[in-house]
């Protein structure tokens, strides 16, 4: 009898050792005397205590922050640039047995793909073109955390700092762009005001009556000014007729 209540004191031990409970966003890696021998999923689970070991896996989307890394652009601009990753497990047993510790070492990945692949590109385009950016770092860092057994979902670059010295340059060269957009503009207002004068004169110069029009249309506008002196030239048609008459006569 004395026998008894050690045996089920034991017996209660190694059950309760036995028994693995798994929640549903969970899957179990086990091993069999150290080699690997399946993934079980979630729900109460016994494993035989000494011979067998479970390691829990969390299947669920995480967060990574990305601390902010000093990068030089392809314009030998210096910036610091911080980020956020999203990856999640989808092979249990690569991410435990292929990677000592798939959490470090995706934070890792993200942080070196950061700085080499933002180093490839300009300024302007870690300012205006985040979105191409974001999916360019995404496709790599899931192409290179593929083989541990991570999904990357998505990479959003949060910040993008820049020194004080090299924010008055951007404003300049901004400034600079506006000024030449400007000329550009009056440029071409001038060049389509050139074309129709052009073209008008061309009208003129074929139709007489039209110039005179013009003239007649010019003097009225005179007319209605206040205050203003006003001298009217004299048409050419008119001293010719007159210079023609006085030869006749001759």
């Amino acid at each position: 009898m004395p026998f008894i209540i050690p045996i089920i004191i034991l017996i209660g031990v190694v059950l309760f050792a036995s028994i693995k409970i798994i929640q549903e966003y969970e899957r179990g890696v086990v091993y069999t005397l150290g080699k690997f021998t399946g993934i079980v999923k979630p729900g109460l689970r016994l494993i035989v205590p000494g011979l067998q070991q479970l390691i829990k896996v969390d299947m669920r989307v995480r967060t990574e922050d990305v601390p902010a890394q000093d990068v030089i652009s392809r314009d030998n601009v210096s910036v610091r640039v911080s980020a956020v990753v999203y990856y999640r497990v989808i092979d249990p047993g690569n991410a435990i047995n292929a990677v000592e510790d798939f959490l470090y070492a995706t934070s890792q990945l993200a942080q070196t793909t950061l700085r080499s692949v933002l180093g490839k590109h300009e300024l302007d385009d870690m300012l205006s073109n985040r979105d191409q950016l974001n999916h360019d770092l995404q496709e790599l860092l899931d192409h290179q955390a593929e083989g541990w057994g991570i999904k990357v979902t998505n990479v959003e670059i949060k910040q993008v700092d820049i020194d004080p010295s090299m924010i008055r340059a951007i404003a300049k060269q901004a400034e600079a762009e506006r000024e030449r957009r400007a000329k550009i503009i009056n440029a071409e207002g001038e060049f389509q005001a050139a074309k129709q004068l052009d073209e008008a004169a061309t009208i003129l110069a074929n139709r007489p009556e039209t110039m005179q029009l013009r003239y007649l249309g010019t003097l009225a506008d005179f007319t209605n000014a206040k205050g203003s002196t006003i001298v009217l030239p004299l048409p050419m048609d008119l001293l010719k007729g007159i210079a023609d008459k006085a030869v006749a006569k001759k």
